[in-house]
């Protein structure tokens, strides 16, 4: 988002918080200034709630963010490339988990960086207006960034107050703590942030709606979250777009069904990467990365090179047999905008005789077809075993959604895609599900047929309505996962509706075999756990070492 690519380094300083511990943080600090000094001026105090959205690129658009809140599920599993099996897979998941720790920090540093920022605010220089305002978007990004923590860690430290210094002690604080403090933060936020902005990517009154009303539901306030997802739809001009595959599109990222999303730049200069405090080491790459995450190997085959247009292959991650099955692509067009399933010829050298540029060269299907002398076919019994497990982890139908065809060359590993946080048709999900909770069978199918409407490939739209006896709550969480895959919601759809151990059961037998209950929160990082000093009242996640 342009306004976040003013911060200053100077916010190292106010950025220590308990992922600090008891190692020393070095601090950059230009000119000699204090965070007293910098924060008490208004240019100052811009930085530090600039600086509060950029953590946000930890995890959306980034290996880690998939990895902890997509992996792990029914609709995932790991591709030969996955670097994290421990965590995606569960297979002896521990604190030592280097995602675990690098999220962990970020996310506190970001808590603590808001807390500085609602405790200063009143000694920043900024006139009312802009206080209050400014004041606000710290409320929902602590509540935002909390949300994160709670739902993945549990009641773990919790606190309200800048941390200046060295700390060596740690709090374990109930959930229904986490969640009142969520609660009071968004009505703040609600009720002090402006309709709209100017500066793409900052929250606003309806961004802090909408995520109230993820949060209503999270909690089972179904009656609140029906109401606030239906106030979202109906009051500030979104709109689903007509086709869905135009969601993704480069040329068409800031459009009326998006609410909120982490806005990179074209310029990959301003996207991170070369942020010693955000990202050491050109850490997660910089920009949105998705790219390159859920991309089968192709260019190892007859016919094929590496190119821009196909994407530089990590493929890390690929779809469960199960998530493919969800579709009906003779009537949802979903399938076809979200998976890639044929690859044409871009290389005549290795190609076989008669193939010219442009033909197809690699089909990947989950059926069952007869082989092909002009062109490799991948079937889905060499792709996935006779349980659904995955066989072939290098050559799979790939998601296509978060493809960038517009990098300036095949290695690049960043892209200017924004990553999108919240859009309408999330709103929709949430209200059908919530009347489905309230006892309203027939509302819950009227706000989703609106998205399966959408859906519709033309001419098969009464084929995609549904009845009030077809829903159900895993009626919903299928159609969240057609409309919502790889946009790093699912693991907590699934925790949130105590689904998950019952889905992984039945879809993934990858996560099955190492999926243990307890594995409904993660590890505490093992860093954490050896710094604090109160080890008896601020033990490990039941169950891990």
């Amino acid at each position: 988002m342009k306004f976040l690519n003013k911060h200053i380094l100077i916010i190292a300083m106010a950025a220590v918080g308990l992922a600090a511990c008891n190692k020393k943080l070095e601090e950059f600090n230009p000119g000699g200034s204090t965070t007293d000094a910098v924060f008490s001026t208004p240019e100052g105090f811009e930085s530090l709630v600039n600086a509060a959205y950029t953590y946000n690129r930890w995890w959306y658009g980034k290996e880690e963010g998939y990895s902890i809140a997509e992996m792990g599920t029914d609709i995932w599993t790991s591709g030969t490339g996955d670097k994290y099996p421990d965590l995606t897979n569960y297979n002896n998941l521990q604190g030592s988990n280097s995602v675990m720790s690098a999220l962990w920090k970020q996310l506190y540093a970001a808590v603590n960086l808001c807390n500085a920022g609602i405790s200063r605010i009143d000694k920043s220089g900024l006139t009312e207006d802009k206080k209050k305002i400014r004041g606000a978007e710290l409320h929902f990004l602590r509540a935002f960034y909390y949300w994160h923590i709670v739902e993945t860690w549990g009641g773990v430290h919790y606190s309200l107050d800048e941390t200046n210094g060295v700390i060596t002690t740690a709090n374990r604080t109930p959930v229904d703590t986490f969640y009142a403090q969520i609660f009071r933060d968004l009505e703040t936020a609600m009720s002090n942030l402006p309709l709209t902005t100017t500066d793409y990517g900052r929250a606003t009154k309806p961004v802090a709606e909408a995520f109230a009303a993820r949060m209503y539901l999270t909690r089972g306030m179904n009656q609140q979250a029906a109401d606030m997802a239906d106030k979202v739809i109906k009051s500030y001009g979104y709109t689903l777009l007509p086709k869905y595959a135009d969601l993704w599109r480069m040329d068409n990222l800031q459009n009326k069904e998006i609410i909120w999303c982490v806005n990179y730049l074209k310029n990959l200069v301003f996207d991170d990467k070369a942020d010693a405090t955000l990202f050491p080491n050109g850490h997660s790459r910089g920009a949105n990365n998705g790219h390159l995450m859920f991309c089968m190997k192709y260019d190892d085959l007859a016919g094929m090179q590496r190119d821009i247009a196909n994407m530089r292959p990590f493929n890390r991650y690929m779809p469960t047999l199960f998530l493919l099955n969800l579709f009906d692509e003779t009537a949802d067009a979903r399938y076809e905008a979200s998976f890639k399933q044929v690859w044409y010829c871009n290389n005549t050298k290795s190609a076989p005789s008669g193939m010219k540029l442009g033909d197809t060269a690699i089909l990947v299907t989950k059926k069952q077809l007869p082989l092909s002398a002009k062109y490799r076919i991948f079937n889905r019994d060499e792709i996935y075993t006779a349980n659904g497990g995955g066989l072939d982890r290098t050559h799979y139908i790939s998601l296509q959604k978060f493809d960038d065809p517009t990098r300036a060359s095949m290695n690049e590993e960043q892209s200017a895609r924004d990553a999108f946080i919240i859009r309408l048709a999330e709103m929709y999900l949430i209200a059908g599900e919530a009347q489905f909770k309230l006892g309203n069978p027939q509302k819950a199918a009227d706000y989703i047929n609106i998205v399966r409407k959408r859906a519709a490939i033309p001419g098969k739209e009464t084929a995609m309505q549904i009845t009030a006896a077809d829903v159900s709550l895993d009626f919903i969480l299928d159609e969240r996962a057609r409309e919502l895959a790889g946009e790093q919601l699912r693991w907590f759809d699934l925790k949130r509706t105590n689904k998950l151990q019952e889905r992984i059961s039945l879809h993934n037998p990858d996560a099955k075999q190492f999926f243990q209950s307890y594995h409904t929160v993660r590890p505490i990082p093992q860093d954490q756990i050896d710094a604090v000093t109160n080890k008896d009242t601020f033990k490990q996640n039941e169950k891990y070492n």
